[in-house]
């Protein structure tokens, strides 16, 4: 068997990432809200978002597999229940550079449920140009050793239909909000993906990336003055693979003032019948910066030595400067 096929074997297999496609996956799922969800998109108190996320994986079994994510978004200027977004993400998976990178569109308008604007939701839209490519030569095959040693030079026998595959994806999502305060709240959200099922196969044959039913929950209570408890899920469903994470963040608030804000995060999370993780942050003004590390219990565990992958999240909310409408009274000619 060529080193490419056991490659596949193994970690098609082991890591579940099947044939038929799955979609990225992140640790902190909250710190990423339009891949999350398009409903929301411009869903945040400021005027312009701008988010980083990184992951790296499986550096113990293999070469790490790494996802880079950028989006922002904001409001329509003309009318504020509008939200406009995009996202760009980009993942390269073992020896290959099997990459796969997508940039969306995505928008969602809010619509107030009650009168006193308690409760809302807020459908969204995903449009994806996806492109998926593999480097056919980072790979060594048995056809290519001579004997007594490894020659690059010998062909490897092997053929390729294609390298690389372009199409694209939809997706819809709604996400409803209950919020009595800033630090009382409860949001949910139902999303499906990959609507149009695009073809990701590199063979001639037809090889429908599955749709990818995603739900979460999020909800923040004021304890006290300084603490604030944050529980939080995310169940999805991709073909015959379900990934369930359900955990917590506790968050203390070090400085509250109107130009000064400061607060940090700590939180613990299992996603079902794979792997736990720590993560903390912190919120300094206008920015927002994470870090998680998961510990892996999935059947892999004897290579990886329990451990995963390492993750970050970076935001920051520009707000822009508006200021205040005074009504000049106008004093009469014969004061």
């Amino acid at each position: 068997m060529s080193q490419l096929k056991l490659y596949i074997l193994l970690f098609l297999t082991s890591l579940k990432l099947s044939v038929s496609a799955q979609d990225i996956h992140w640790s902190q799922f909250n710190d990423n809200q339009i891949f999350q969800n398009p409903g929301n998109t411009g869903n945040f108190f400021g005027d312009y978002r701008i988010i980083a996320n990184y992951r790296s994986q499986w550096k113990s079994v293999t070469i790490p597999f790494n996802t880079l994510s950028f989006s922002g978004d904001t409001r329509f200027e003309k009318n504020q229940k509008i939200g406009l977004g995009v996202l760009f993400f980009n993942d390269a998976a073992g020896d290959g550079k099997f990459q796969t990178t997508e940039i969306q569109l995505n928008t969602s308008y809010k619509i107030y449920l009650t009168k006193d604007s308690l409760h809302s939701i807020r459908p969204g839209l995903n449009i994806g140009m996806n492109h998926r490519q593999v480097n056919w030569n980072q790979f060594s095959f048995d056809n290519q050793y001579n004997g007594a040693y490894y020659d690059p030079n010998l062909p490897t026998n092997e053929t390729y239909q294609s390298q690389r595959n372009t199409n694209l994806s939809i997706g819809i999502g709604t996400v409803y909000e209950f919020q009595k305060t800033s630090r009382k709240k409860i949001t949910g959200g139902l999303s499906f993906f990959n609507l149009n099922k695009p073809n990701q196969g590199f063979f001639g044959e037809n090889i429908p990336r599955d749709i990818r039913t995603s739900i979460f929950i999020k909800s923040s209570y004021q304890l006290n003055i300084t603490w604030d408890i944050l529980p939080s899920l995310s169940l999805q469903r991709q073909g015959k693979y379900t990934e369930f994470i359900i955990g917590s963040n506790l968050k203390y608030t070090l400085v509250q003032k109107p130009i000064l804000y400061e607060a940090i995060y700590f939180g613990a999370w299992m996603r079902a019948k794979d792997a736990g993780y720590l993560s903390v942050g912190m919120d300094y003004q206008n920015w927002f910066f994470g870090m998680s590390y998961d510990f892996n219990f999935s059947k892999l565990v004897q290579v990886s030595n329990v451990r995963g992958g390492i993750e970050f999240a970076v935001r920051y909310i520009i707000k822009r400067f508006k200021p205040k409408k005074i009504a000049h009274r106008v004093c009469p000619d014969y004061i």
